[in-house]
């Protein structure tokens, strides 16, 4: 019984914490690789360059968890920050840009809410034509034309605040928000219940349209978050920006431990997941890999995560049963 206790105990915490240990590696090897890559100057960039894309993969974990997906969040993205460059250059004002952004990003997520959940329309489906809507408005508004001279706008992604760059806060505080909505709130909770068994979360009494609604509502947010910051990075409203940003944000959540199938996920292996991506990504281009290369190696990363995760479940599934089994065991040897 000690052992099958210290068995588990070990499953427990390779399950909770290999992600980090993989990252811890991972920087060690590329320092190897790269003296220049443990430079704070590095590590400042990396952290600046990845914050867009892990703001992203925050809102992609919460609703992996709870068996949903958005594949629309880089459309979205170009869409709430063109608009909200937009409003800046008419108005003048950085608050009133600000909420634009986050009103459309919420508005679309909102309309894929019930797209999955009123229609019954496949999530993969649904944030897919809002893929091509979003895209498709946010070029038909601007005539496909970039909007420039943003003027003070640009302090969303170039500000700092003493040698902390602004997007790596907003990364920060959008990780924290996520760490609490899934670790202390009810909703959290039901979001794995949701993930985990749908029709055992609905016969405990949780509303599942209402978990689900919400959990775009909250991913519309950061996307719009993203956007803004996005557009301010880039010192121009780009009604092409974002492309292939959903691949980025699901890639850095299912490295860092969301699993495809839903009901597992944290906030801290997200994060963690996002900084592979960069670190990896960082290493390539300092030591040369060729950029079609790149594509192959993360696309391939993409695959084995996927299929890892497959494989824990399966297993999973297997102790599961297997312990099932165990009480009927002194019966049958009785007989």
């Amino acid at each position: 019984m000690s052992s099958l206790i210290t068995r588990e105990k070990w499953q427990t915490i390779k399950s909770r914490y290999s992600i980090y240990l993989v990252l811890i590696v991972m920087i060690i090897a590329c320092n190897l690789l790269n003296e220049n890559f443990l430079s704070s100057r590095n590590i400042a960039n990396i952290s600046a360059q990845i914050s867009v894309t892990t703001i992203l993969a925050f809102g992609e974990t919460l609703l992996i968890i709870a068996g949903l997906l958005d594949l629309s969040c880089g459309s979205v993205l170009a869409l709430a920050g063109v608009m909200s460059v937009f409003i800046y250059k008419e108005t003048g004002s950085m608050p009133v840009a600000f909420g634009i952004g986050l009103l459309f990003g919420v508005a679309c997520n909102y309309i894929n809410g019930i797209l999955v959940w009123n229609f019954r329309i496949p999530a993969f489906i649904a944030t897919l034509a809002m893929m091509t809507v979003a895209r498709g408005i946010s070029l038909l508004f601007t005539r496909g034309q970039n909007i420039y001279q943003i003027g003070d706008y640009v302090w969303f992604g170039q500000g700092q605040v003493g040698f902390v760059p602004i997007p790596v806060i907003f990364m920060v505080i959008v990780g924290i928000l996520t760490w609490y909505i899934l670790g202390h709130t009810s909703f959290g909770r039901s979001l794995y219940a949701v993930g985990g068994n749908e029709e055992a979360a609905r016969a405990s009494g949780i509303n599942i349209g209402r978990i689900k609604i919400g959990a775009y509502l909250i991913n519309g947010a950061f996307v719009g978050l993203a956007g803004i910051l996005m557009m301010a990075r880039t010192n121009v409203g780009a009604p092409n920006s974002g492309q292939g940003y959903e691949f980025e944000a699901l890639t850095a959540a299912i490295i860092g431990g969301t699993s495809f199938s839903g009901g597992l996920g944290t906030a801290g292996g997200t994060l963690a997941g996002a900084f592979i991506v960069g670190f990896l990504n960082n290493i390539m281009n300092l030591t040369g890999v060729d950029s079609y290369l790149q594509q192959v190696i993360k696309g391939a990363i993409i695959a084995l995560a996927v299929g890892y995760d497959m494989w824990a479940k399966l297993n999973r599934t297997k102790k599961t049963l297997g312990a099932a089994r165990i009480p009927n065991e002194p019966k049958e040897a009785k007989k």
